[in-house]
């Protein structure tokens, strides 16, 4: 799912609402959408979603322009920015919809998250800290949430965001190219 001028990756750190709002403020992000991926239920919505039967991932699916902004500093911005130590879980919300994943569209981009992850786990276990749980695999069908949904923050800015990162910086940059 790119051109030769964008590509996207998909990313689910907790409630797609958090996640949104800060990709929304990257430069050379060009546009973040709220949905569902990685399940089996065809065009599940919030409450099914919610029922932990469907398999989903709460996700925002990331456009970016390679030239303005790196897949590798992309993914540096969602290691640190949720904690993907947790299983199945961001703050408050807790539930498989909740998992920490990379959903990649192609060979490059999953040696890349993979890459991430290894060096991004080492700069955690320096500090004592746990496995990373993020799930990377193919992306599967993207189902965008409803509307009220979409920009939920930017309508609601004191709406609840349960991001909370580790404390830790991510290094990716060392050994990491995409």
């Amino acid at each position: 799912m790119s051109s030769a001028r964008t590509e996207t990756i998909v990313l689910g750190g907790g409630c797609f609402w958090c996640t949104e709002a800060v990709f929304d403020r990257v430069r050379g992000v060009l546009d973040v959408e709220s949905g569902y991926s990685n399940g089996e239920t065809v065009r599940p919505t919030y409450e099914q979603v919610c029922t932990g039967r469907t398999g989903h991932a709460e996700v925002v699916k990331v456009e970016f322009d390679p030239a303005q902004i790196t897949l590798r500093e992309i993914l540096e911005i969602f290691f640190v920015v949720h904690d993907p130590t947790t299983l199945n879980r961001q703050g408050n919300d807790v539930g498989t919809q909740y998992r920490s994943a990379i959903y990649t569209f192609n060979d490059a981009q999953r040696q890349a998250a993979e890459a991430s992850r290894s060096v991004y786990q080492k700069a955690l276990a320096a500090k004592g800290l746990a496995a990373i749980t993020t799930e990377i695999a193919p992306a599967g069908p993207f189902y965008f949430a409803e509307d009220y949904h979409q920009q939920y923050l930017a309508k609601n800015p004191a709406g609840y965001c349960g991001l909370g990162g580790t404390g830790v910086s991510c290094p990716i940059g060392a050994g990491v190219s995409a």
